[in-house]
């Protein structure tokens, strides 16, 4: 199996949780700003809500994914209110004609005060767990 692990954060949260991912599958975490230009089974894509969706730059970075390049994305990400961007995620990877896991993972995050701490160590832990199960 190939992975690649993008990500998208405002707090440094998700990008915690892609770091611990990605050591996991051992392979880099790198921020959406970095194509996926080598094929993948496995696309592992941190984000989270702002503004009650998903970020603008997430919606561009999965509409320019190459179908033939990314055989499934896997969604994961933390949030201080709400909880999955499953659904939001794939709304746009439909339209790219690209498949998305059924599997997910989410934890609280931190921001503003609420959920201090979060991601902690067991959130991480649990990230890595998570990604184990694709090895």
């Amino acid at each position: 199996m190939t992975y690649a692990v993008r990500y998208y954060t405002k707090t440094g949260n998700t990008k915690r949780l892609a770091e611990a991912i990605a050591k996991e599958l051992g392979v880099e975490a790198l921020p959406i700003s970095e194509p996926v230009s080598e094929a993948v089974d496995y696309l592992f894509l941190g984000n989270s809500y702002y503004a009650f969706s998903i970020d603008p730059e997430v919606k561009a970075f999965v509409a320019s994914l190459d179908k033939n390049k990314v055989g499934k994305i896997v969604n994961f990400g933390s949030a201080a209110m709400l909880n999955s961007t499953y659904k939001k995620v794939k709304a746009v990877a439909d339209k790219a004609g690209i498949a998305m896991d059924e599997k997910e993972f989410h934890c609280k995050g931190e921001f503003k005060g609420i959920h201090k701490g979060k991601p902690d160590a067991d959130d991480l832990a649990a990230a890595a767990q998570f990604a184990k199960q694709y090895k």
